[in-house]
């Protein structure tokens, strides 16, 4: 049977744990100071490490995507376009390289059908309007194939190489889909008159 006690001093000494007592604090009972002996998670070594594999992480990044290899499979890149032009020199400072699709397309009226054949890809170059002094030098085109390529506001595009024995089309610029990739919200790229030819 527990006794009650006779007095306050009695009352708090009976609650007070043994070997816990503080002369300081009220009733006995010690405050419990924060041990520093532990180590917390975040230090300056700690974040100095996760800062050090974060700046490691970008460069790898950057290195990787500037040296990626670049093969005919993985066509990512407009410089890959651009070496693999015919006469790459000739056609980056005179005109741009361009991928070049050829493929036909068979229309049938009854019934009414289209048919497209398997394309074929392949390097080749857009020569600006006021480049095609390159070709007529090199006897390539005569005056009549520039004359009418011309009048119908056209340019002159190539594919194979000007030594050997290119094929050589007037082409035209179609503005009739425009480019939706410059036409998006937001994308801050206006079309402008430099892009045509």
């Amino acid at each position: 049977m527990k006794r009650k006690p006779n007095s306050y001093n009695d009352r708090f000494s009976d609650e007070a744990p043994r070997g816990d007592e503080d002369s300081g604090s009220f009733g006995g009972q010690s405050r419990r100071q924060p041990q520093s002996g532990k180590p917390s998670f975040l230090n300056s070594a700690t974040i100095g490490i996760l800062t050090a594999v974060f700046i490691l992480g970008i460069g790898i990044g950057i290195a990787f995507s500037s040296t990626a290899t670049i093969s005919p499979e993985n066509v990512a890149s407009r410089e890959f376009i651009d070496r693999s032009a015919p006469n790459p020199e000739l056609c980056v400072q005179f005109g741009a390289s361009a991928m070049v699709t050829d493929m036909r397309l068979y229309v049938t009226l009854n019934p009414f059908n289209v048919y497209i054949s398997q394309p074929s890809m392949r390097p080749g170059c857009v020569l600006r309007t006021n480049n095609w002094a390159i070709l007529e030098q090199r006897k390539l085109i005569d005056q009549n194939q520039v004359r009418e390529c011309k009048n119908r506001m056209n340019t002159f595009g190539f594919t194979g190489a000007l030594e050997s024995q290119p094929q050589i089309n007037c082409i035209y610029q179609n503005d009739g889909a425009k480019n939706l990739f410059l036409n998006q919200p937001g994308s801050g790229v206006p079309a402008t008159e430099s892009q045509n030819f």
